[in-house]
C-alpha cells in the first residue's frame, strides 16, 4: 500500500517553499493592483519558489501503473507479425 506520506523530508520541505512563494507572489500581485508594487514579495517569492523546486527535484518519478500494459503488449504482438510478414515476402522475392 502506498501512503503519500511516503516522501522524505527535504521533499516535503520543497513542498512547503513552493506553497509559500506562491502565496507570497499571489500577494505582491495584490500590491500591484493596488498600485502600491512592493517588489520584496515578487523577490522573496522566486527566492522560495526557486529553493522549492530544488529541493523537490529530487523526487523520484512515480511507478508505472501498468494501465495500458495490454494494449501496450497487443501493439508489440502485431509489430512482430508484420515485420514476420515482410520478412517472408522478402524473402519470397529472393527465390
Amino acid at each position: 500500500m502506498n501512503n503519500d506520506n511516503d516522501d522524505p523530508v527535504i521533499v516535503r520541505v520543497g513542498t512547503f517553499f513552493l506553497v509559500i512563494g506562491g502565496g507570497i507572489f499571489v500577494i505582491f500581485i495584490a500590491s500591484d493592483l493596488a498600485d502600491r508594487a512592493d517588489f520584496d514579495y515578487f523577490f522573496i517569492a522566486v527566492l522560495l519558489i526557486f529553493v522549492g523546486w530544488v529541493f523537490r527535484r529530487g523526487k523520484p518519478p512515480p511507478p508505472s501503473a501498468g494501465r495500458f500494459s495490454y494494449i501496450k503488449k497487443m501493439r508489440e504482438n502485431a509489430k512482430k507479425k508484420r515485420e514476420e510478414k515482410l520478412q517472408g515476402k522478402q524473402d519470397a522475392k529472393k527465390k
